[in-house]
């Protein structure tokens, strides 16, 4: 059922440590369940996605919002005639590199990191998958096939220039060909990230009283949507009103996408998922009345949400936890724990030695870092 351009199984380009394939599972479909089964992705559950993870229990965190993505990937690639189990896998991994309290603690750390070559959540994602997983007998890492880790390094679209230390070191020995765009299901994953959020953060900021449900009904979109719902059901309850009306939101996203994207798949006709790559320009994408609405909507956010005070007052206590833990453990490694002492040992300089301690910065979650804060520093 799959259509040509697709990432095909049976044409994967490998793995860098070759294994015997399963006699069930599809070489996706593995990739997807070892992340699922990885440390990092459980840990997400308590990673922040806009407000940080103990201020309430109905908000997204980073957890939520990946298996979100997923779901809006998998629809979307369903309709296109893709792999959905590459899509998925995608989806699910996207996010694995971000730190504690999400953006915030990230522009924190590359702050950190600023003399030891930067960091970058996106970057940190591979060096999760390829070497910081330690759980199988041959290999560092989840072993994923290159399809899966292309994906993960270029959905966004081709890296160019300096690139990351993370993603340099993995890319040196195993060649993502990175100056070209990701397959059609990477695209696809992007995008989904880009519906979830925006429909998900809408929700949130409205839970969190940050704006109401009349602010918003001005913005594109949005209010036909909410019109649409009080023609249906004029005597409807706030709190179904706003979710009926935020659903279809989430329609109109999912909906323009696989528009948009049929019309520019068929426009450039591909033959073969390397068709794909060599576009020179994505083939997953919004439409331009679409996507000029949502940067609009983004505005808003951006101001009311991302922005509002009591957000921008936990920013400030967040970085400083983070800026605080960084210089500690660099100065005191012996503060990690008993399994990070190899990888300290095995630091020649400072630099190797900083970029432990972003891993494990990286690695935890909001509260154990808050916790950490407090036993450190106080």
């Amino acid at each position: 059922m799959l259509e040509k351009y697709a990432s095909i199984p049976a044409h994967a380009r490998g793995r860098l440590y070759p294994e015997e394939e399963s006699a069930f599972r599809s070489c996706f479909q593995r990739d997807r369940d070892r992340i699922i089964h990885a440390s990092a992705f459980r840990r997400l559950k308590h990673k922040t996605q806009v407000f940080v993870e103990h201020e309430g229990d109905y908000f997204r965190t980073r957890l939520t919002h990946s298996i979100e993505v997923a779901q809006v990937a998998r629809t979307i690639a369903g309709a296109l005639g893709l792999n959905g189990e590459l899509t998925e896998a995608v989806a699910l991994a996207h996010d694995l590199g971000h730190t504690p309290f999400g953006h915030t603690g990230e522009d924190a750390l590359a702050d950190c990191m600023a003399p030891y070559g930067g960091f970058d959540h996106n970057a940190q994602a591979i060096r999760i998958v390829t070497s910081l997983e330690r759980h199988y007998a041959e290999w560092d890492g989840l072993n994923l096939t290159w399809e899966t880790l292309e994906a993960l390094a270029k959905h966004n679209g081709p890296v160019t220039g300096a690139l990351p230390y993370a993603l340099a070191e993995y890319n040196a020995c195993h060649d993502l060909e990175l100056g070209t765009y990701a397959s059609a299901e990477a695209q696809v994953a992007a995008l989904s990230d880009d519906i979830s959020y925006n429909n998900h953060d809408l929700q949130d900021g409205l839970r969190a009283e940050l704006f109401t449900d009349d602010d918003i009904c001005a913005l594109p979109i949005i209010g036909g949507c909410y019109a649409e719902v009080d023609a249906l059901y004029p005597d409807l309850g706030s709190y179904r009103r706003r979710h009926e009306a935020l659903r279809r939101v989430f329609g109109v996203m999912v909906s323009d996408v696989i528009a948009e994207s049929r019309r520019l798949i068929a426009a450039l006709d591909p033959q073969r998922v390397e068709d794909v790559r060599a576009a020179g320009a994505p083939v997953v994408q919004f439409s331009a009345p679409l996507w000029a609405d949502l940067k609009e909507i983004r505005a808003f956010l951006f101001a009311r949400m991302y922005r509002a005070p009591s957000v921008v007052e936990m920013r400030k206590r967040v970085t400083g936890v983070v800026m605080d833990l960084f210089p500690l453990y660099l100065s005191q490694p012996e503060h990690l724990p008993r399994h990070w002492k190899g990888d300290i040992a095995a630091a020649r300089d400072q630099t190797a030695l900083a970029r432990v301690v972003a891993d494990y910065i990286a690695g935890m979650t909001d509260r154990f870092a808050l916790q950490e804060h407090e036993r450190l520093i106080g």
